[in-house]
């Protein structure tokens, strides 16, 4: 693992990937170089044949409680033009291994946002989740009002994004928001656990199905039919194809290569 004072950590096991978000002083505030790094690592594990899932997360109290407002509270509409950092976030929307967020504590602005980057959400009791920028004169700008709906609803997405209201994990799990609840203790082991069973299945057939699971969100049912059942056949061209259905067949447990 990197060292305590690192603004990132990272560990692998079991050909997962665990990055955790280091800034407790701040509440994991998202700064610019926090995301920077993020991503830099992210992408690594993206490309890392020995990583096939990711878990993300960032300590037992806070998740992230948004982004680092001494970054943009001087901002003009310039500046914030000419930064485009916002831009960066498409660069995780790219990440083509599943991603699991692990959340304990705040989840709140760009954290919140952060985690519905991520592909399932694993809730610790203590979770709170929100879009509060309208506190501070602002509104989401990474995806939270897009996203948000997307997960709970219009009407839901309204109250919490136009009043600033937190959702409890278990108000977030009820609304679709969240994958499981589990306690506090528990949270990081879940995703952990979760994370090694996905990645005993094949890489290539996980890889295109959160492809065609994401795409869903962008395209009409007959349209998404067709994306699917390219892939679907796409899937028939890898080495873990035939071994997955000639494992079933010989009724043993298959061994995936990812090719």
């Amino acid at each position: 693992m990197a060292p305590m004072n690192d603004l990132l950590l990272t560990r692998t096991e079991n050909r997962v990937a665990i990055v955790t978000l280091n800034r407790p002083d701040v509440l994991n505030a998202l700064s610019v170089e926090l995301m920077d790094r993020l991503i830099e690592a992210m992408e690594g594990f993206d490309r890392d044949p020995s990583i096939r899932v990711m878990v993300l997360t960032g300590g037992d109290k806070v998740f992230a409680a948004g982004a680092d407002i001494a970054d943009m509270a001087q901002a003009s509409v310039v500046d914030m033009m000419q930064r485009n950092n916002l831009a960066r976030w498409l660069r995780i929307k790219a990440i083509r291994k599943p991603i699991i967020a692990a959340v304990s504590g705040y989840c709140l602005g760009g954290g919140c946002e952060l985690a519905m980057h991520c592909d399932i959400i694993i809730a610790a009791e203590s979770a709170k989740f929100g879009q509060p920028e309208i506190n501070i004169g602002v509104m989401p700008g990474a995806g939270g009002t897009q996203r948000l709906t997307r997960a709970i609803g219009k009407f839901k997405a309204m109250e919490v994004i136009l009043n600033g209201r937190f959702l409890s994990a278990q108000e977030a799990f009820d609304a679709g928001l969240v994958t499981r609840v589990v306690t506090k203790e528990q949270c990081l082991a879940e995703a952990v656990r979760l994370a090694e069973q996905i990645a005993q299945r094949p890489p290539v057939a996980l890889q295109l199905a959160k492809e065609a699971v994401l795409a869903a969100d962008e395209m009409s049912l007959s349209a998404g039919l067709e994306y699917e059942r390219k892939l679907f056949y796409s899937l028939f061209s890898t080495d873990d194809q035939k071994e997955g259905m000639k494992a079933f067949l010989e009724k043993r447990k298959a061994t995936f290569q990812g090719r």
